[in-house]
């Protein structure tokens, strides 16, 4: 009587475990001149339209789907620095069910009373970083990116107004913090994984490790999954011609 197959590991536990295949140093980095405000509204006017050059697992068959595709937002948290745009990125409380420490912006599933993504990813950045609407542009829509656990998100991308006071949700926030643009939109740091998760099924994600501190502990935080994915998805929109 022959086996049945190995259920393939959807979820990656322990994504600091599985080995860095190569990193993306042979792509350029964005100018930094490019990262304004001005002409990131002009690069990414009608962005929402485009295929998104990484369109997440959640849409392969070899991985056994058994949910109904879910639509959430997340807001891409841009705020002017001195130095340039950063990028506000949370870290999740280590008690949660899911997706517990991870990095990831602010968001989460659509409720029925939002009246489209960009009404998702406000509420959302207001209710887990206390961010208000009012000092939030929201400039762009990006490609929707479907992960492992079927979430459809529609990344929305918003200007904040670098005066802005935080209040986390300690239920869900461990912690927020910058990471600066032109780090995150330079492939030299994009780091590549991929691992068997079951035989003869792969897959691959990204990591973007960052400190605060170089000097200490470098991968302070670790960036990957579906927050990497979303990235690299905005540097394809403002790298290609």
């Amino acid at each position: 009587m022959n086996a049945p197959p190995t259920r393939p590991s959807r979820l990656i536990r322990d994504p600091r475990a599985i080995p860095v295949l190569s990193t993306d140093a042979h792509l350029p980095a964005i100018d930094p001149a490019r990262l304004q405000p001005a002409l990131l509204r002009q690069r990414l006017a009608g962005a929402h339209e485009r295929v998104a050059p990484i369109a997440g697992d959640g849409n392969r068959h070899d991985l056994h789907f058994d949910r109904e595709p879910t639509p959430a937002a997340v807001l891409v948290p841009l705020v002017p620095r001195p130095h340039g745009l950063s990028v506000l990125l949370t870290e999740r409380t280590a008690h949660l069910h899911d997706h517990a420490g991870q990095v990831s912006f602010p968001g989460g599933r659509t409720d029925p009373e939002d009246a489209d993504a960009v009404a998702t990813a406000l509420r959302e950045a207001h209710e887990e970083v206390g961010l208000g609407a009012e000092r939030i542009e929201v400039i762009a829509r990006l490609p929707t990116y479907t992960t492992v656990t079927r979430y459809v998100v529609t990344p929305v991308v918003g200007l904040v107004d670098p005066d802005h006071q935080l209040a986390l949700d300690a239920f869900e926030v461990a912690e927020a913090f910058e990471v600066p643009l032109a780090f995150l939109m330079n492939p030299a740091h994009h780091r590549r994984h991929r691992f068997e998760a079951a035989p003869g099924v792969w897959r691959e994600f990204l990591s973007m490790p960052w400190s605060p501190d170089p000097a200490g502990q470098p991968d302070r935080f670790f960036i990957w999954g579906a927050t990497a994915a979303m990235l690299r998805n905005l540097y394809h929109l403002l790298a290609d011609d």
